[in-house]
């Protein structure tokens, strides 16, 4: 079982691996990001409560859906404890049942990009505004697969904080799916280091 009341660092790679379930459609998570309430200036909740983001305020272990770019829902799962406003964004994922219901919602589009992006994502899963607050359907992982992390996709603040994580070569992975490049190497254009995880044996 994955505890919600950790903060949303040590849930997010708990989460790869991991199901979710909703709307008739099953997803493998394969990248998440973390996001630190007031510890973190790229938080939706950096600034405290508002009628948007109250759900990230709520108990743990349900979801938070937002509005991005005024046309995606994107989906989060509350993290830590109430009060808090901690969150892990899916950012991707496999589609694992209910395959032909998100290719209704998302249209003619190769399988691995069915749920490759927050926004698509949440189109597979049917997430719905009104889903703010409700519990999260999630199966656990029967193995910890390898991951990786590296710094956050699409963001301006604190967008070095290694708090993106993915299972590396996964073709769902929105972002890049490799291994990030160590400092001054070139290797993925980060910039930074990024942490390489083994699965626990």
């Amino acid at each position: 079982m994955i505890d919600f009341s950790a903060p949303a660092d040590v849930v997010a790679p708990q989460l790869l691996g991991c199901t979710i379930m909703h709307g008739g459609v099953s997803v493998r998570l394969t990248e998440v990001e973390a996001y630190l309430g007031a510890d973190d200036e790229a938080a939706h909740t950096f600034r405290g409560r508002t009628p948007r983001n109250a759900a990230m305020f709520g108990p743990p272990g349900r979801l938070y859906v937002y509005l991005s770019y005024g046309i995606h829902l994107a989906g989060n799962l509350v993290c830590a404890p109430a009060g808090t406003g901690h969150g892990c964004l899916m950012r991707a994922g496999e589609v694992v049942a209910g395959v032909d219901e998100a290719y209704r919602r998302r249209g003619d589009v190769p399988f691995h990009k069915l749920a490759s992006g927050p926004g698509n994502l949440g189109k597979c899963l049917g997430l719905a505004l009104a889903d703010n607050g409700t519990p999260v359907d999630l199966s656990v992982r029967t193995a910890e697969p390898e991951w990786v992390a590296g710094p956050r996709i699409g963001i301006s603040r604190n967008a070095e904080a290694p708090l993106r994580f993915w299972i590396p070569g996964d073709r769902t992975v929105s972002g890049r799916r490799g291994r990030p490049g160590r400092a001054g190497s070139g290797g993925d254009g980060y910039g930074g280091e990024g942490n390489v995880i083994a699965p626990t044996p």
